[in-house]
This record gives C-alpha cells, sequence and structure tokens, in this order.
C-alpha cells in the first residue's frame, strides 16, 4: 500500500494550519490588511456592512501562486 498521496496531503494541511496559525499571532500588527484600497466600506445611521473586496483578491492571487508554484508535476 502506496502512502506517499496521503503524506503530501497531510504535508499540505499542517502548512495551511501553521499559516493561518502565522496570520493570527501578527495579524494586529499589520494595520493595512483588511484595509485595502477597494474594500467596500458603508457606514449607515444604525449599521455598518464592510466587504475585504481587494484583500479577497489579494489573497486569492497569493493562494493561488503558491499553489501553482507548489503542486507536485
Amino acid at each position: 500500500m502506496d502512502l506517499t498521496p496521503l503524506g503530501k496531503l497531510l504535508i499540505s494541511v499542517g502548512l495551511i494550519v501553521a499559516g493561518v496559525g502565522v496570520l493570527f499571532f501578527f495579524g494586529g500588527k499589520i494595520h493595512w490588511f483588511g484595509r485595502l484600497p477597494g474594500d467596500i466600506l458603508v457606514k449607515g445611521k444604525n449599521f455598518t456592512f464592510y466587504f475585504p473586496l481587494m484583500t479577497c483578491l489579494v489573497i486569492s492571487i497569493v493562494v493561488s501562486l503558491l499553489l501553482f508554484l507548489f503542486r507536485g508535476r
């Protein structure tokens, strides 16, 4: 029985969890993250609506580049 794919999956999941942990640890020190130009913020009298559109795009591009670079082919 070949367990190589399972090993690769476990390493990938571990790296993702570690990356999220680093983001939580340093999240307060990165003041610009989540406040990029292009993020939508609407403040009303009784409500606030915030959608981090540009932040989501930046995260998507970075994750896509990392997956492209580290895929196993």
